[in-house]
């Protein structure tokens, strides 16, 4: 079922990319030089292996569909949504994680992936588990772009940025750690303030990348975070008991499209950007 899940968030991903940003038709060559991952867990392809916290994704059973039947530190039993997209867009098969101490130049040219599992875009999601919040794995891209012009010099590098895809995809572990099931933000904010929180931050990280050369943006609403089982245990207490938290989903659908209508916005005010929305929720929901 989570492969299913997956191949339809990738398709519905791929379809939105497609129609906005080159053919309908997928590529047979690359149309991004690179692909660049900030978020969650849903795009972390390892580097959690290289820091210290209790969020890893490198014991078994993940990976046990992978190459080789190994956990690789990506949180599922095979490739993630971005290993799938940077494939289908020809770009590479996989997508490695920047903290890799043996990541190759070639690897490096094509894209990474920044992000970190329980990650968020809130800084206070991450104090507890220790993992990279968006802020700082901006920070790492600032380094790669350092040593990406190391490699192919000023003028490439430009290139390969601004002709890189930029995913986006937190949010969740925000909601659930800081609003939901720990209510740490929950003494400053109601729920739509925290909602407005999270996306005045998400426009300040995606002026930061524009800022820094990126031009091409795929941003992921939510899932449904109601139906997620560690929302749903945290609820029942009777495992046969449990069932979706519809206000939790609701919650999240006023939150997508809030960020549906921020984001073109957010677009006409940086002129050379495209900035599509990819519908997660809705993908997940047709599907369950």
């Amino acid at each position: 079922m989570a492969n299913a899940i997956f191949f339809l968030i990738l398709l519905h991903i791929c379809t939105i990319i497609s129609h906005k940003c080159f053919a309908t038709k997928l590529p047979t060559s690359p149309k991004f030089t690179a692909i660049l991952i900030f978020g969650d867990s849903t795009v972390d392809t390892g580097n959690n292996n290289y820091i210290s916290t209790l969020f890893k994704g490198n014991h078994y059973p993940y990976g046990q569909d992978y190459t080789d039947r190994l956990p690789t530190g990506r949180f599922s039993n095979g490739k993630l949504v971005p290993d799938f997209i940077a494939s289908a867009l020809s770009i590479k098969e996989s997508v490695p994680p920047f903290l890799d101490p043996h990541l190759s130049d070639d690897e490096l040219c094509t894209g990474v992936s920044f992000a970190s599992a329980g990650s968020g875009y809130d800084d206070l999601t991450t104090v507890a588990s220790g993992v990279i919040p968006v802020s700082k794995q901006i920070e790492y891209f600032k380094k790669y772009v350092v040593r990406l012009k190391g490699i192919v010099g000023e003028e490439d590098a430009k290139k390969i940025v601004n002709g890189a895809l930029v995913v986006l995809s937190a949010g969740t572990n925000d909601f659930g750690f800081n609003f939901y099931d720990i209510p740490i933000r929950r003494l400053e904010f109601n729920i739509s303030g925290y909602q407005e929180f999270l996306q005045n931050m998400i426009q300040r990280f995606i002026k930061e990348l524009y800022n820094l050369g990126c031009r091409k943006f795929c941003m992921s609403g939510l899932p449904p975070i109601g139906c997620l089982p560690i929302q749903m245990t945290a609820k029942f207490e009777i495992p046969k008991a449990r069932k979706c938290l519809e206000d939790e989903n609701l919650d999240v659908e006023i939150y997508n499209r809030k960020l549906a209508k921020l984001l073109p916005q957010i677009q006409a005010r940086l002129p050379g950007s495209k900035i599509v929305y990819a519908d997660v929720y809705k993908t997940i929901d047709r599907h369950d």
